[in-house]
């Protein structure tokens, strides 16, 4: 994919942090029950030999899938703070290369008072390259 910016549906995003302000610009597609990442892979992103790296890939799917949980609470009526990771699961299938679009496509599987769960994938120019889940803490509102 060239860099003509992001695909249609995807704004900046909304959230800015600390530790992925290096990885900008960040783009998310907000649905009513989940967020969708997106970002175009740069030198930031990469290793040393252009491959995407693992830390960012795991990072950003922990962060969508996140986020995907706490809009599912929001779609449901529930109000919650936010959640925080317990357990992150990354199977890795192929790299992603610099240059390449990269989409956090998450679900939340079940979401709870106390536990959520969630589930998704990671594709690099529409080509899967790793399959994320992961379980949260629920922080009350």
């Amino acid at each position: 994919m060239t860099d003509t910016g992001p695909p249609d549906g995807f704004d900046p995003h909304f959230r800015k942090s600390p530790l992925t302000d290096p990885w900008e610009p960040l783009f998310s597609k907000v649905s009513d029950s989940s967020i969708v990442l997106g970002v175009t892979a740069n030198d930031a992103h990469c290793n040393s030999r252009g491959l995407v790296h693992g830390g960012l890939i795991s990072a950003l799917a922990d962060n969508a899938m996140g986020l995907s949980c706490v809009q599912a609470h929001r779609a449901a009526g529930t109000a919650v703070a936010g959640a925080v990771t317990v357990t992150l699961h990354v199977d890795f299938l192929r790299p992603a290369r610099k240059g390449q679009w990269l989409e956090f496509t998450t679900t939340a599987i079940k979401t709870g008072r106390q536990m959520d769960m969630a589930q998704g994938k990671v594709t690099a120019d529409g080509r899967d390259c790793a399959f994320v889940s992961a379980t949260f803490s629920v922080v009350p509102a």
